[in-house]
């Protein structure tokens, strides 16, 4: 095993959770997730076939949920064929490295999204002065060094393709970060849209607590560049979803969701893109 790898330096708990956490959801025979506190895991595969890709990994210290997560659906000493990621922020990254180590399993992430993954390069850092709830005012704890992987992360198949996800695709929306990807399958409009858009309004502490169902833009006091943001959601309205399973929120389909994704788009400077903050009105990512 790759013996660069390491956790970020300022790893930690956050005290932050809903009343979804530690369940699970199944939006489809072959699409499965679990809420570790109050991001979104994918598990993408067939129980019965026992072959599978995992999407996301949590927040810090949620390895053994996901392993045990994955021993119910799969069955024991079933790793998955890859890890694939829609971004590397510490909520879907924390996991990783005592994953990668157990499993000895190939990740993936968009190029882009590469130097935040492999300790070169730490995100900006969260934006408290944001508009926003009392999530987004006490962002300033939450964790944005960078994991290091090492070589066993890779970028995704110039192809568009997924790695162990036949049927899917990765599409680039980036916005919340450089190389943020969603997942989505043409076949049943299945989407896994990560945090270019949400289905709770993440900045808001009852909300999450709650796990209140809206579509909503990525969350505030993470997104940095909101041209990008706006773009990345007029392209996934435009492939008028079936089913999402977001980053954070609970999955949504049918009309509910495209009604509120399409007013979403139409929408987005008044209702997703905050009135001020730190990367509002072309701020500089770095």
């Amino acid at each position: 095993m790759d013996e660069e790898m390491h956790e970020p330096k300022d790893n930690k708990s956050i005290p932050m959770t809903s009343i979804t956490s530690g369940s699970g959801e199944e939006a489809a025979n072959d699409v499965f997730y679990y809420t570790d506190q109050i991001v979104n895991i994918g598990f993408i595969g067939y129980p019965e076939e026992r072959e599978w890709v995992l999407v996301d990994a949590g927040l810090p210290h949620s390895a053994e949920n996901i392993m045990e997560t994955a021993e119910k659906r799969f069955g024991t000493q079933q790793p998955p064929l890859a890890i694939v990621l829609t971004h590397g922020h510490f909520d879907h990254v924390g996991g990783l490295v005592d994953l990668v180590q157990e499993w000895d399993v190939p990740v993936y992430a968009h190029q882009l999204e590469l130097p935040y993954l492999t300790g070169e390069q730490s995100y900006p850092e969260p934006d408290p002065s944001v508009e926003g709830g009392m999530l987004a005012k006490i962002s300033r704890i939450y964790p944005n060094e960078p994991v290091n992987l090492g070589r066993a992360v890779q970028p995704l198949p110039e192809d568009n393709s997924v790695p162990g996800m036949e049927g899917w695709q990765w599409i680039h929306t980036p916005g919340h970060t450089p190389g943020h990807v969603s997942f989505y399958r043409k076949h049943d409009g299945m989407l896994l849209s990560g945090d270019a858009f949400i289905t709770v309004r993440q900045d808001s502490f009852y909300n999450v607590l709650m796990q209140t169902s809206e579509v909503n833009g990525p969350p505030r006091y993470l997104t940095t560049d909101w041209e990008k943001a706006k773009t990345s959601v007029e392209k996934l309205a435009q492939l008028n979803p079936e089913t999402v399973v977001p980053g954070h929120g609970t999955w949504m389909r049918g009309e509910a969701l495209r009604e509120g994704l399409s007013h979403l788009a139409q929408t987005f400077d008044q209702t997703a893109k905050p009135d001020y903050g730190r990367y509002v009105d072309g701020h500089d990512y770095h």
